[in-house]
């Protein structure tokens, strides 16, 4: 478990110490934060409610009945079962960490709620969309991952809370994307 660790705080150090440069300084702060996406939620409303009617507010309904469900999995029953301190909490950290948000979060930083929630709608719209805007849909992942890349640039999360919050987010995403197919496909 100890080489564990050592991987997981020296990957960080990579990501948010060594890579660092001016245009992620600025990007990935705001990357993280949910109201820059807000245009691109309005947009696949927009895109579903045009294209496919009463289905379309179907998928909008499991949509955010994914990110529901992940975000009380992830910060309710995994943050409050098993703490770890953050690394913007970590003193252990303070000599290189370079924390770039205006608060610390409080909150276990296992798993990453960000990486869950983001990855849960990406793995949902990929599996509703995919026969409608073929490999397009491959930038949904690119998205999530892209957020989940920003929570260790930032200084919040080390990789292994993002990596496992991914993987609680695709388990969810895509066990309501085989269902939302199965009884309602977009067509």
């Amino acid at each position: 478990m100890h080489t564990i660790l050592n991987w997981d705080h020296a990957l960080l150090k990579l990501i948010n110490y060594q890579w660092q440069n001016d245009l992620f300084d600025f990007l990935m702060p705001w990357l993280r934060n949910a109201t820059a996406w807000v245009p691109l939620y309005f947009f696949l409303g927009l895109f579903l409610l045009a294209n496919f009617k009463k289905t379309g507010w179907w998928c909008i309904i499991f949509a955010a009945a994914t990110v529901i469900l992940t975000n009380y999995v992830s910060s309710n029953l995994i943050k409050e079962n098993i703490p770890r301190l953050r690394p913007c909490n970590n003193p252990d950290l303070a000599s290189w960490l370079r924390v770039l948000v205006p608060y610390r979060p409080q909150s276990s930083s296992f798993v990453s709620s960000h990486a869950a929630n983001h990855f849960s709608m990406a793995t949902f719209l990929y599996l509703a969309l995919k026969d409608q805007i073929g490999n397009w849909a491959y930038l949904f992942f690119f998205w999530a991952f892209s957020i989940c890349y920003a929570q260790l640039y930032v200084g919040v999360h080390y990789p292994i809370d993002v990596a496992s919050g991914a993987l609680v987010g695709i388990i969810i995403g895509y066990l309501a994307g085989t269902l939302f197919n199965k009884k309602f496909a977009l067509a």
